[in-house]
């Protein structure tokens, strides 16, 4: 089993990342740009091991393919962030990597997950190692698309697109991985070419029952009220779910901390101890912003789906495009009976224009009410 096995639908892209890791001189910088789910990261995990590998070929089996996917490979480095954004401190400290020479591998290979979520100022710092790369290092940025990076990093980057992968093709590397085919199937047209989502689909019964309660709120528009209560509760259970996400994570690391700093030994709280407590306070804080925005993201993309299903029974194009949603043919039969196809596309449009708002910093209370009234107003 090769680095290149977990990526699937991605050929013409895995096929120019080999040929390239085998080439003299890579390219010192890439930009992999692809719909969240479309598998950037495993992608260039992939593209590193490669680069590392005693054949060159990305085999698996290697102890340089086995530490890069382990990820203890001294020089292979993976910069990711669970919070917003990356600050300016996060871009400085990979200057000095950048310029270093690699430590028992053919070359250094820096991967930046969520390049989109660089700052202005911290791109401007990552401009320098670009411009004036070290001759044995290879920097490999993440994106979701080419125009979410700015055009002074991207024009000194190789681009690379990846796609979303076909159903099938998630469905059959799920089975791969043990899952019983017939929720292999399932779950793979549910995520709509997200594999990390169809992953967590097909393990967790708790992820499948919140996506069920989600899907229920176009039945829950009859009056005004139950809008507003419905809008209410699909935030709640955003909250509740990252919360239980990153919870863990955030008591562990204070309880860790708290213990470093040696707070409440003998019932003393050494001096100095506030400023850290309280930086790992705001990060934690950040984090879980960040991760209940992606909670509710993933929810309303599956709404935008069922209405999505709606009109394709609508205009008979079913054996065409499929549906999302199969498990809720009776919901999507009563939203295709009841409307035109012109008020399903004004659903479709609210349910997006909330995740707009949501992503330019519009209370998610605030954008999840006006989407359920607009919901209500088109479907009345």
């Amino acid at each position: 089993m090769t680095v290149w096995d977990s990526l699937r639908g991605q050929d013409a892209a895995a096929s120019l990342l080999r040929r390239a890791a085998a080439s003299a001189s890579p390219a010192h910088a890439w930009l992999l740009v692809g719909p969240a789910g479309s598998g950037r990261s495993i992608a260039a995990r992939a593209f590193a091991a490669t680069l590392q590998c005693a054949t060159q070929t990305g085999c698996g089996a290697c102890e340089a393919c086995r530490e890069v996917l382990a990820g203890s490979h001294p020089d292979v480095q993976v910069v990711a962030t669970s919070t917003l954004s990356y600050g300016v401190e996060a871009m400085r400290s990979l200057v000095p990597a950048v310029q270093s020479r690699p430590a028992t591998g053919r070359v250094r290979v820096i991967v930046i997950e969520d390049a989109d979520r660089l700052t202005d100022s911290a791109a401007n710092v990552l401009l320098k190692p670009l411009e004036e790369p070290g001759v044995t290092t290879v920097m490999v940025l993440c994106a979701p698309a080419v125009v979410d990076v700015l055009p002074t990093i991207r024009s000194r980057c190789a681009v690379v697109g990846l796609r979303l992968p076909l159903p099938e093709e998630i469905a059959d590397l799920l089975v791969g991985e043990g899952t019983e085919p017939e929720l292999a199937a399932f779950v793979a047209a549910t995520a709509q070419g997200h594999v990390g989502r169809a992953r967590r689909l097909a393990r967790d019964p708790d992820a499948r029952a919140r996506r069920a309660a989600v899907l229920k709120l176009p039945r829950e528009l009859r009056t005004i009220s139950s809008a507003l209560a419905a809008a209410s509760e699909l935030v709640q259970a955003a909250e509740d779910e990252a919360s239980a996400e990153v919870g863990e994570v955030a008591a562990r690391e204070t309880a860790e901390l708290k213990e470093a700093l040696g707070v409440g030994v003998r019932g003393v709280s050494p001096r100095g101890t506030a400023g850290p407590l309280k930086e790992l306070e705001a990060q934690q804080k950040s984090r879980t912003t960040r991760a209940k925005r992606d909670v509710l993201d993933r929810a309303l993309v599956d709404l935008a789906a069922l209405y999505r299903d709606a009109l394709v029974v609508q205009f008979g194009a079913e054996s065409v495009a499929g549906r999302v949603h199969p498990d809720q043919a009776a919901t999507v039969q009563a939203i295709a009976g009841t409307n035109t196809p012109e008020a399903v596309l004004r659903c479709i449009e609210a349910v997006l224009r909330c995740r707009e708002a949501i992503a330019a910093n519009v209370a998610p209370q605030l954008a999840c009410e006006a989407m359920a009234l607009s919901l209500r107003a088109a479907a009345a």
